[in-house]
């Protein structure tokens, strides 16, 4: 847990389960979301070829994790750790640019 702490930079062991419970209970939020969006637009496991469904339905997924991973944070007291968690995520990907302040 020591570990965990340093390398997040939080202070207490309830910032770490914090933290854990927001990863996974994001992760099944985002694919609850996604089954209703892929049956709006007409994509489904039965009338679609597998090799076509899942790759959309993943790419469908990411950005709705990716948007609701602060606002379940926030849920848990953690926004500003996965403020910043997003932020250096996307820089990573090359989108840093939404985060830059213009002077």
């Amino acid at each position: 847990m020591e570990k965990l702490k340093q390398r997040w930079g939080v202070k207490n062991n309830w910032s770490i389960v914090a933290i854990i419970l927001v990863f996974s209970i994001n992760g099944s939020f985002a694919t609850w979301v996604a089954k209703p969006i892929t049956s709006f637009i007409g994509l489904s496991q039965d009338t679609t070829n597998p090799w076509v469904f899942w790759p959309l339905r993943i790419m469908l997924i990411f950005p709705i994790y990716q948007a609701t991973l602060p606002i379940v944070g926030w849920f848990f007291g953690q926004f500003k750790f996965f403020w910043a968690f997003e932020k250096k995520f996307l820089s990573r990907l090359g989108l840093g640019f939404l985060f830059k302040k213009e002077d």
